[in-house]
C-alpha cells in the first residue's frame, strides 16, 4: 500500500478520540466459529454467502488476516484482550480453569475497557425471531463478568453499545446436519481437494458439508443486518465480521498451516471506510481489538500488540502464529509468515504429525479414511506423511508457489538464508514478547486441566 493510500485511509481517524461522547460508532462484532475465507467475495464459487458478500462490497475486505492461535480458546483469549496469548499465559487450549489464573497487570478484556468509557457491553445471545447465538467466550483466564448484558437493546437511551455475537455453525456439531436441510447445497463432487486429501467420497462430503454449513451461518449473518436496519442502527455501527480461528477440517484447526489461521475480515465503517475497498497487506486478529478501541477513543494501553487496521501505523511485514496443547495433545509450535516464506519451527519433532487427539478422531472423517488407507498402502507419499513416527523440526514454505505448504524447503541448501533469516525474526518474537510456552506445562497441570491427556 501506497503511504499516500494509507494517510488517506487513516485521515478520519485523527480526531477520533476527541469527538464527543455522543457521536462515537457503536461497534460488532460478528463471527463464525471455525470459520475459513471459504466465502464467495474471497472467490470461493462453491460456496452462497450475499450477506457477507454485501458487507465486503460495503467496506473493507482483508485478504489476509490470520488469528494468532488455531484453535479457539488461547485465539479468543488473544483478540479479546489486543494481547498474545502466548505473552499472557493463555496459550494452552482450555486451559486455568480450575486454577484462577488472572491476566498479568495491565491487561484487560476489551469489553471492560469499553465498559469502563461508557458503552454498554453485550454478549448477543437471542437476536429474536428464533435466531440465537451460542454467547461463548473461551478464556483461558479468571475474569470478572465480560458484559453488561445479552442485547444492545438493553441500554440505556443514547448510550453506545459494543457487542459480540458467535454463531457457531461452521463449527463442527449440529448445525452441520441442520446445514444439509437447506435447499441448495454444494455438490461434494465439484470440491476441488488439496493434494494432502485423498480422493475418497467421505472426504469430499466432509468438505462439502463444511461449505453448506458456511452458507448456514451467512443467513444468520443476513438476519443480524436485517435487525440493525429495523433498529435503525445500520448507519451508526462499525461492523467486524471475522473468524476465531481456521476451518475445521484436517490439517486445518490445531496447525499452523495456513488453512488453520488464515480468516475472513470484513469492516463495514460507514463515511469511515471507503465501500470496496480490498486490502492485502497482512492483519493480525488483535489489529481487530486496536481499531475497536481507536473507534471508541480509548488509547492502547502500554502492554499492546495490535495496531490499528486504518492508522499510521506501517503494515506489517510478517505476523507470527503459535500452538501449544490441545485438549490431551501436548506440543509446541510457533510459526513466522512474511510475504512470500512460512517457517514453521516443531519443538516437539520426535512426536507425530497424527498424535492422538479426542476431538479430531471423532469428529474428522477425514481421519478415518486417511487410517484405512494407510493401513491399505493406498496413500501416497505426501499423504501418507500424516502417520509419519517423527516429523522435520524446521518446515519452510514458499507460500506463493505452494499455496497448500506441501513442499518443505527447510533442507534445501539454496534456501538457508530465508531459513536463517526466519529463523531469527521467530526467536526475536518469542524473546520479545516473553513466550509463556517457553516453560512447559507440569504433569500435575495437564492431568488437573485434562486428565484424559497424552503422557508426553
Amino acid at each position: 500500500m501506497t503511504v499516500t493510500r494509507r494517510a488517506a485511509l487513516a485521515a478520519p481517524f485523527l480526531n477520533l478520540r476527541a469527538q464527543n461522547k455522543q457521536d462515537r460508532p457503536n461497534i460488532l462484532w460478528i463471527l463464525g466459529d471455525d470459520l475459513g475465507p471459504q466465502l464467495r467475495c474471497y472467490g470461493h464459487k462453491l460456496v452462497s454467502t450475499p450477506n457477507v458478500d454485501r458487507i465486503a462490497a460495503e467496506g473493507a475486505r482483508f485478504t489476509h488476516c490470520f488469528t494468532t492461535a488455531p484453535v479457539c480458546s488461547p485465539s479468543r483469549s488473544g483478540w479479546n484482550t489486543g494481547v498474545y496469548q502466548t505473552t499472557t499465559g493463555a496459550h494452552n487450549h482450555r486451559s486455568h480453569r480450575k486454577d484462577g489464573y488472572k491476566l498479568p497487570e495491565g491487561v484487560r478484556l476489551v469489553s471492560h475497557r469499553l465498559h469502563d468509557a461508557g458503552y454498554f457491553t453485550a454478549n448477543v445471545t437471542d437476536m429474536g425471531g428464533g435466531l440465537r447465538a451460542s454467547g461463548k467466550t473461551d478464556f483461558n483466564f479468571e475474569h470478572d463478568k465480560p458484559f453488561d448484558g445479552t442485547h444492545w437493546n438493553q441500554r440505556a437511551k443514547g448510550q453506545p453499545f459494543y457487542a459480540q455475537i458467535n454463531f457457531t455453525a461452521p463449527h463442527k456439531g449440529p448445525i452441520w446436519p441442520l446445514a444439509r436441510k437447506q435447499k441448495s447445497l454444494v455438490d461434494p463432487a465439484r470440491v476441488e481437494l488439496p493434494p494432502y486429501y485423498p480422493d475418497h467420497p467421505t472426504v469430499r462430503d466432509e468438505v462439502a458439508n463444511y461449505f453448506d454449513a458456511v452458507n448456514y451461518w451467512d443467513t444468520q449473518v443476513g438476519q443480524v443486518m436485517e435487525n440493525l436496519k429495523k433498529d435503525g442502527l445500520l448507519e451508526n455501527t462499525v461492523i467486524f465480521v471475522f473468524g476465531d480461528n481456521g476451518r475445521c477440517l484436517l490439517r486445518g484447526k490445531q496447525w499452523l498451516y495456513d488453512p488453520g489461521t488464515h480468516v475472513p475480515l470484513l469492516v463495514r465503517w460507514p463515511d469511515r471506510v471507503k465501500a470496496g475497498t480490498v486490502r492485502k497487506d497482512p492483519v493480525i486478529s488483535l489489529d481487530i481489538t486496536a481499531t475497536t478501541l481507536d473507534a471508541a477513543g480509548i488509547e492502547h494501553p502500554k502492554l499492546f500488540h495490535g495496531q490499528s487496521l486504518f492508522g499510521k501505523a506501517k503494515p506489517r511485514t510478517e505476523i507470527f502464529t503459535a500452538r501449544d496443547r490441545c485438549d490431551m495433545t501436548v506440543d509446541r509450535i510457533r510459526a513466522v509468515r512474511d510475504a512470500r516464506y512460512k517457517l514453521i519451527h516443531n519443538f516437539y519433532p520426535d512426536r507425530s504429525y497424527a498424535q492422538f487427539n479426542q476431538y479430531i478422531k471423532t469428529s474428522y472423517p477425514t481421519l478415518t479414511v486417511l487410517e484405512d488407507l494407510g493401513k491399505q498402502g493406498k496413500l501416497n507419499d505426501l499423504q501418507a506423511r500424516w502417520w509419519a513416527p517423527s516429523r522435520p523440526e524446521f518446515e519452510l514454505y514458499d507460500h506463493q508457489a505452494d499455496p497448500h505448504e506441501v513442499n518443505n524447503l527447510a533442507a534445501k541448501p539454496e534456501h538457508k538464508k530465508t531459513l536463517d533469516r526466519l529463523s531469527k525474526r521467530l526467536d526475536k518474537w518469542i524473546a520479545d514478547t516473553n513466550d509463556q510456552g517457553r516453560t512447559p506445562e507440569t504433569r500435575e497441570t495437564i492431568e488437573r486441566e485434562e486428565p484424559r491427556a497424552v503422557k508426553g
